[in-house]
């Protein structure tokens, strides 16, 4: 079993975004973040052994982390066809990583959230911050709140009021909140700095 620190060198190593769609806010989720985000639900016995989502995979960092702590099955779902050749690249990548085979363990789904059907004992994900489409990301939450009972969940912090309220009111409880300042690289034309940092949290959601 990997620690904590293997874990987030074997994500760096990973493939980024080739061609990102600012519209769907393909930003990366640094290594250090998500490995501090699966190392929490691995610590919390909500990976290991169980049936994980990772609504809008990206490049995979995600779900491949938690296949590499212990996951049995980790969906990968991505409505962009471009992004999951990456994310599948990046599987074989980590293989040769960390010497061993995992791709057995990954469902690629190439479709839209809304088109996944199956129960799921942890969603994990980074969806977008609903600054392009307003309420993205509440999308992806109520979804994952459908299809399970555990969710980690990527937000920006000043969503942390509403985020209460959403959740009660869907049946779930803030268990958890890591906060994390997002190292964000220039990755589009707009962008005037070389590094931005925003202030975004996991939130930990139970049933």
């Amino acid at each position: 079993m990997l620690t904590k620190s293997k874990l987030a060198i074997v994500l760096s190593k990973l493939k980024r975004f080739e061609n990102p769609k600012v519209m769907d806010e393909q930003y990366e989720t640094d290594s250090e973040t998500a490995a501090t985000m699966l190392w929490s639900a691995y610590m919390n016995r909500d990976i290991e052994g169980k049936t994980v989502a990772d609504f809008g995979c990206g490049t995979g960092i995600l779900g491949i982390g938690a296949v590499l702590l212990g996951a049995e099955r980790v969906y990968m779902i991505e409505k962009d066809k471009e992004v999951i050749s990456t994310a599948e690249k990046n599987v074989e990548l980590a293989e040769e990583l960390v010497g061993d085979k995992i791709k057995d363990r990954l469902v690629f789904l190439n479709k839209d959230i809304d088109e996944f059907k199956d129960n799921v004992d942890t969603v994990i994900q980074n969806p977008p911050f609903g600054v392009k489409r307003k309420h993205a990301d509440k999308s992806f939450l109520e979804k994952a709140f459908q299809i399970s009972t555990v969710v980690y969940s990527l937000h920006k912090i000043e969503s942390v009021d509403f985020l209460e309220k959403f959740s009660k009111d869907s049946g779930f409880s803030v268990k958890e909140i890591i906060e994390f300042d997002l190292p964000i690289k220039a990755t589009f034309s707009f962008h005037k700095r070389r590094i931005y940092r925003i202030k975004i949290a996991c939130w930990r959601f139970k049933k």
